[in-house]
């Protein structure tokens, strides 16, 4: 098969690593050089791929055209976004992006929009589907949030919320009178996402700029996602994971496990909200809580490297069926384990 070049995005995220890793691999099949591009100049991926930019963050207005001049000088197969502060923004760009014959591994702009806005989002499956989700409020105002703890039986109740558009766990807070403060304080460490009403109020009460906050009910049962791929609403691979330990929002112990009620969900929610490719999509129980409209933390196998096959669905290379066809070989049981390691660098080079 004929050598690839792609362009990775975000390489300093934390699935990057692997990600590259698994694309190099690629069940051996061709040659692949990775290209890798991030805000971070000392990004751990700029030190596992064969060639670096330092980019604008994803929002900026500078960061298209710094994206476009990197495809018209490398000339990739592939643009692989990985960060969700780009996607939508790349979506945008899509055409111009792929003017210079590049591939863009990405969904339609509106599809996006609409999963990275929970509220949105949840308002939209509830018109489109009959999947059930979790009892929630909109809240943009203090007075606002407070009703919404009423509507949920705060205080009997904890109540969890989130920005309505968010990154990763950044903004989520559960707030729960029952949980012990001083406990808090002194055995756990410094990130837990619990608070008081005392100390929202005591942030907000003062602030003219009230956030846009989803308040939602405090869903029991543990964390598990699907991993997908999916082209025009139709899931054509959908992986069910364990989330048994996370930390920054980020999976770190987790195993494929089967769960055809929540394939069933994931087929649901991916016709009504029509993403393509790589996708993620997070429930506590059997309840969605969230979807990541980019790719995720896959748990790879030797004969099923699900980016991989996104990138050869992309360039006409597999059919859907061909994609179909991988839902036979998932390994369940089969189990991750993410760990830290370093890598050293002298002057951008790595030395050991």
């Amino acid at each position: 098969m004929r050598d690839l070049k792609i362009v990775v995005t975000a390489c300093g995220c934390p699935g990057a690593s692997t990600l590259i890793r698994m694309l190099k691999a690629n069940h051996g099949e061709r040659k692949i050089d990775v290209v890798g591009t991030d805000m971070d100049k000392e990004a751990i991926g700029r030190f596992l791929v064969d060639k670096f930019y330092q980019v604008p963050a994803g929002d900026s207005a500078n960061y298209i055209p710094t994206i476009i001049d990197i495809l018209e000088k490398e000339k990739p197969d592939v643009l692989f976004p990985e960060s969700s502060s780009e996607v939508y923004h790349l979506a945008l760009a899509k055409k111009e992006l792929e003017s210079s014959g590049t591939k863009v591994l990405i969904s339609d702009p509106e599809p996006i929009r609409i999963a990275n806005n929970k509220l949105e989002m949840y308002d939209v499956l509830k018109k489109k589907t009959n999947i059930v989700l979790p009892k929630y409020y909109p809240a943009e105002s203090l007075s606002e949030f407070k009703t919404t703890l009423d509507n949920l039986g705060y205080p009997d109740k904890p109540v969890i919320f989130k920005p309505q558009i968010g990154k990763g766990s950044r903004g989520v807070r559960i707030i729960d009178p029952k949980v012990n403060r001083k406990d808090q304080l002194l055995n756990y460490k410094p990130t837990s996402k619990y608070m008081s009403l005392e100390e929202f109020e005591a942030i907000f009460a003062k602030e003219k700029d009230f956030p846009k906050f989803i308040v939602m009910e405090f869903l029991e049962g543990g964390e598990v996602t699907t991993d997908t791929i999916s082209l025009n609403g139709e899931t054509l691979l959908a992986t069910v994971k364990t989330v048994e330990l996370a930390r920054w929002g980020v999976i770190v112990r987790g195993e494929l496990i089967k769960r055809p009620d929540l394939i069933e969900q994931t087929h649901s929610i991916l016709k009504a909200i029509p993403l393509n490719y790589c996708n993620n999509i997070q429930f506590i129980g059997d309840k969605l809580i969230e979807i990541n409209p980019r790719v995720s933390s896959f748990i790879y196998q030797e004969n099923l490297i699900a980016p991989y096959l996104a990138v050869k669905l992309l360039l006409g290379e597999y059919s859907k069926d061909d994609i179909l066809a991988y839902n036979e070989k998932i390994d369940y049981g089969r189990r991750m384990v993410r760990y830290m390691d370093q890598i050293f660098q002298k002057n951008m080079k790595k030395v050991l």
